[in-house]
């Protein structure tokens, strides 16, 4: 079992900045990916970022250039720093933990309850 808790959402300014922290934990060993995703309201949940347990990261086209993924192994925590943020950012953005298999999108096996991100124009 996993129990991922995220923090750090909120409401900001279209330009602004936020960072989510996600606090895991349980059998975290068990997989080698972490990554974050978010759902809006009336979508399809989508996974924005992602890093493994090596470091490498991958970002979905909305949030290359923008959103930076980093993790603190020894801590169990997975961060992700969000920059330049816009209305159309707005959504629950949901912590997730699973496997990436090598040239592979990750593929989340447990969610975090999500945080709120609101962005205003």
């Amino acid at each position: 079992q996993v129990q991922l808790v995220e923090s750090g959402g909120g409401l900001v300014q279209a330009g602004g900045s936020l960072r989510l922290s996600c606090a895991a934990s349980g059998s975290i060993f068990l997989f080698n990916a972490m990554g974050w995703a978010r759902q809006a309201p009336g979508k399809e949940r989508e996974l924005v970022a992602a890093i493994t347990s090596r470091g490498s990261t991958n970002y979905a086209s909305s949030a290359k250039g923008r959103f930076t993924i980093s993790r603190d192994n020894a801590k169990n925590m997975v961060y992700l720093q969000m920059n330049s943020l816009k209305p159309e950012d707005t959504a629950v953005y949901y912590c997730a933990v699973g496997h990436q298999p090598v040239g592979a999108t990750m593929r989340p096996a447990y969610w975090g309850q999500g945080t709120q991100v609101t962005v205003s124009s």
